[in-house]
């Protein structure tokens, strides 16, 4: 059984007498009075401001990687700082969108988990028609509204975080047997892999498998159906990839990207990343500097922007960029363990199916451009250009921090 849920025992009267098993931070419990438990608390100030700092600091590496975009025939009627004005705007309006979601009490984000997780698959399925779907360099994933793209997947990965953590709720007695606690809910997430897969999203599905199989193990499902689930998913993704030609051509490129086979095809990306992070060395050529940016490295100002943030600011760039990812993960999956502490089983699920997102993408994107990976178009969180990823990604922080200002409201006598 999966130990997280244990904590539930811990709740109520116990954690006020024998004070809650997790680290409570910077959280001073007796210093408040009895009358502040009215009303909501302030927000995780040290997670709001490394979000901030990554936001910010991918808004200028953004700008310094697209700065020389236009000089690209391709791009010749765009303004050198078109992607820079268009990731601002995504980040105001991701900002706006981040307050309003903060203000809906979790107890409501569970009422609407089975609606958000359906209109995310409709959305999915509706980014497949010609007429509404945009393709872009063979890819079918946006919907267009005009001044900006929308990308169905990015909704799904919240959703399919929202729906998990309801679905183990709810199945929590059942959760020994395999067709009645397991199944259903891997039906919903290989319909999702289906549309991805269609568009194609192979990245996405990944992620999203990653988020349920992280939430299915957290809430409590055995160790013997895990590692079954594990398995067939395994042994699903082989086949997706043995079957594909270009799969195959890529995963193969990866393993020997400097080859003359692969080093002007598929292992391109992959080579000019490695020449821009070696290029860094330790501290970097400096902001701005970047060679492997001026029409050498493809998608610089999206999938790989660590590469860009490796050749200006070198190693000690790129490593606390690590550094605010892995804290950022941990701070966020101790806000789910207080949650459950606290015996709100739904919001601790949430809070860390958003821990496990954020902090798998980040690997797999850091895995990409450090070579470690095989290449996947996977956007840094928080960093990379994409308006839908980054409203999302900001959604969910917001989510988070609702769910620890009612971890720290309950704490203080308040209500839920």
């Amino acid at each position: 059984m999966g130990s997280v849920l244990t904590g539930g025992a811990w709740g109520g009267q116990a954690a006020s007498q024998q004070g809650l098993p997790v680290n409570l931070g910077v959280y001073d419990l007796a210093s408040r009075s009895r009358g502040q438990g009215s009303r909501m608390m302030g927000v995780d100030q040290s997670l709001v401001w490394v979000v901030v700092a990554l936001v910010l600091w991918g808004m200028v590496m953004v700008y310094s990687a697209s700065i020389a975009m236009p000089d690209n025939p391709r791009f010749s009627r765009y303004t050198h700082t078109h992607f820079l004005i268009r990731h601002v705007m995504a980040i105001t309006v991701g900002c706006v969108m981040a307050l309003l979601a903060f203000q809906v009490p979790m107890e409501t984000w569970e009422k609407m988990a089975r609606p958000l997780f359906v209109l995310s698959l409709i959305l999915l399925a509706l980014v497949l028609l010609p007429f509404i779907g945009k393709g872009v360099n063979g890819a079918r994933r946006w919907i267009s509204f005009g001044v900006m793209n929308f990308q169905p997947s990015e909704l799904a990965k919240l959703a399919t975080i929202i729906y998990a953590a309801n679905y183990m709720v709810r199945k929590m007695e059942v959760k020994e047997n395999f067709f009645k606690a397991v199944w259903p809910m891997g039906a919903a997430v290989g319909l999702a892999g289906v549309f991805l897969l269609a568009e194609p999203d192979m990245g996405a599905f990944l992620v999203i498998a990653t988020i349920a199989m992280g939430i299915l193990f957290l809430g409590g499902v055995n160790a013997r159906m895990f590692f079954l689930i594990l398995g067939v998913l395994i042994l699903a993704f082989v086949i997706m990839i043995a079957e594909s030609p270009w799969r195959r051509e890529r995963i193969f490129a990866y393993l020997d990207p400097f080859s003359a086979e692969h080093a002007l095809g598929k292992g391109y990306q992959l080579t000019h990343s490695l020449i821009a992070i070696g290029r860094g060395e330790v501290w970097g050529v400096g902001l701005g500097g970047s060679v492997e940016k001026l029409h050498w490295l493809p998608e610089a100002h999206t999938d790989f922007l660590l590469a860009v943030i490796g050749e200006e600011f070198g190693l000690i760039g790129v490593s606390l960029v690590i550094f605010m990812f892995l804290w950022l993960s941990r701070r966020i999956m101790v806000i789910g363990r207080q949650a459950i502490a606290l015996e709100k089983v739904f919001s601790g699920l949430v809070a860390q199916g958003v821990g496990i997102w954020i902090g798998f993408q980040a690997f797999i994107n850091m895995g990409v451009n450090l070579g470690a990976l095989p290449t996947k178009g996977l956007t840094l969180p928080f960093m990379s250009y994409g308006g839908s990823a980054l409203m999302m990604n900001l959604i969910a922080i917001a989510v988070v921090l609702r769910i620890d200002a009612e971890n720290k409201q309950m704490m203080r006598g308040g209500r839920s």
